[in-house]
């Protein structure tokens, strides 16, 4: 069987295009202190602090440290797995959704990946200007002007590729990681004594599990972008775990700490509150970019994988043009609820994929010149199974929808493997 790791033939024709449509060959694999930072970046955001900053009020200060540790153990281990996934075949989720999928079904991955992402970009760059107008007290009409200006700066690094974003993250990681080690450092000579608070709202153990977990697995469903480039195994479950286990875990943590010291998780505010403002405003424009332009990265992959194009350039501008559209026009306030839906129904992508690589294709992808029909109806029934269910365990609070929808779709689809007759592998065989 012929396999999609290592260097394939005409792979550097796509080199500048960072590969959209083939394996990533392993003379263009990165080592862990590039692909590390770059995670990490992606993984460094604001809006993961609005989880924190929902948890802490409801839970003792140690059972939430044990809330945050859980739950994002679980999150980096989901997303470690298919960054592992990524590593052996050089291909990024929306590719390996073909062979789980089938080569129309994949489409309903590229559409769902990518709509969310588009969503994210407009509504994170509607967000940061007015943050910036409010915290700078800047006329109002900034806000129209600000978004237009950060629409097309954050997407720079993203249309230059991995080695533009890479840079970025080497010099924009640490510099974030001081000025929160700082805050959160005054944030304790301020606390007093946190183990004496007490709960102020209710919420049960598994909820605060899913708004942990569901703060950022749409993201890391999507990391494979990445760590398709990592050029170990090790790597890539290292890199992946630093972001999504670390990194995210820090967020959380931060804007449930933030909300019982000063009242609200807005780390950005409370360094304002601290009296450095200025290393908040330098924060929040790295915070965001560094997750803006993998944001809008993803988008273009999932647009290439769509349409069947190596054109990734194209769709970072494009993609960036329709954010702002729905930014400017309001769009972007109203399709947060349906964003957060996509965010319980993407997860079960990851299972089915995880499930395919391991039961059906045994640690080993084949070809994408393989000879695929237009569905995998295993990968299509399992995955409308796991997403109802994870939609509707969300909505009841049984368990965890997420992690519910992941567990259903790797088992269904190894069951259902075996009872559908599958596609051709490969035609090599």
């Amino acid at each position: 069987m012929s396999t999609t790791t290592g260097p394939v033939a005409g792979d550097r024709s796509q080199a500048a295009e960072d590969f959209p449509l083939t394996p990533v060959p392993m003379d263009a694999r990165k080592p862990i202190w590039s692909l590390a930072p770059l995670l990490m970046g992606f993984a460094l955001t604001s809006t993961t602090l609005f989880a924190g900053g929902a948890i802490g009020p409801a839970f003792p200060f140690i059972q939430m440290l044990l809330i945050v540790l859980i739950g994002n153990l679980l999150l980096g281990a989901y997303c470690s797995a298919l960054g592992f996934i990524a590593q052996r075949s050089g291909l990024p989720t929306v590719l390996m959704s073909r062979f789980s999928f089938g080569n129309m079904g994949s489409r309903w991955v590229d559409f769902i990946l990518g709509f969310t992402q588009i969503g994210w970009y407009a509504v994170t760059n509607a967000f940061i200007a007015s943050a910036l107008t409010e915290l700078l007290g800047l006329p109002i009409w900034f806000n129209v002007v600000g978004t237009i200006f950060f629409t097309y700066a954050f997407c720079v690094t993203a249309y230059v590729g991995y080695n533009a974003m890479d840079w970025l993250s080497r010099l924009a990681v640490p510099a974030m990681l001081i000025l929160i080690a700082i805050s959160l450092t005054l944030g304790f000579r301020d606390a007093g004594d946190l183990a004496s608070l007490q709960p102020t709202a209710e919420m049960t153990f598994t909820q605060a599990l899913a708004v942990v977990i569901g703060t950022f697995i749409s993201g890391g469903t999507q990391a494979t972008n990445w760590s398709r480039f990592a050029d170990t195994g090790k790597n890539a479950v290292w890199s992946t775990a630093l972001s999504f286990f670390f990194i995210n875990g820090l967020l959380v943590f931060a804007g449930a700490f933030c909300t019982l010291v000063y009242g609200s998780e807005d780390l950005i505010q409370a360094m304002a509150t601290q009296g450095i403002l200025a290393g908040g405003i330098v924060l929040l424009i790295l915070n965001v970019w560094t997750t803006q332009d993998n944001t809008i990265y993803n988008f273009s992959m999932a647009g290439t994988n769509f349409f069947r194009t190596t054109k990734r350039h194209a769709f970072v501008l494009g993609g960036a043009t329709l954010a702002l559209a729905l930014a400017l026009s309001g769009g972007a306030d109203r399709i947060i609820p349906f964003l957060l839906f996509l965010g319980v129904v993407i997860p079960p992508v990851g299972g089915i994929i995880m499930a395919d690589f391991w039961f059906r294709h045994r640690g080993q992808f084949p070809s994408l010149d393989t000879n695929l029909p237009a569905f995998n109806w295993a990968g299509v029934i399992a995955y409308v199974v796991a997403a109802l269910t994870a939609y509707f365990t969300s909505q009841t609070g049984i368990g965890v929808g997420p992690i519910n929808g992941v567990i259903i779709a790797a088992v269904s689809y190894a069951i259902l493997t075996k009872v559908i007759p599958q596609p051709i592998r490969d035609t090599s065989m």
